[in-house]
């Protein structure tokens, strides 16, 4: 969960930034090039998740 406005703005842009780079290929009618951004994009997303080292610490 975002901990601040600041964050949780952050995320809604990405958000939006992933819609709008969908939105460009389906306007092109190019479903190959859809499905290419589409796994593009998720490796970006893989990335951000899975950082080394972590964004957060984990106190045990």
């Amino acid at each position: 969960m975002p901990t601040n406005e600041k964050e949780l703005n952050c995320n809604l842009f990405d958000q939006l930034t992933l819609l709008e780079r969908i939105e460009r290929q389906v306007e092109k009618g190019d479903l190959q090039s859809v499905k290419e951004e589409i796994g593009y994009l998720k490796k970006e997303i893989e990335r951000k998740l899975y950082q080394q080292p972590p964004l957060t610490q984990s106190n045990q």
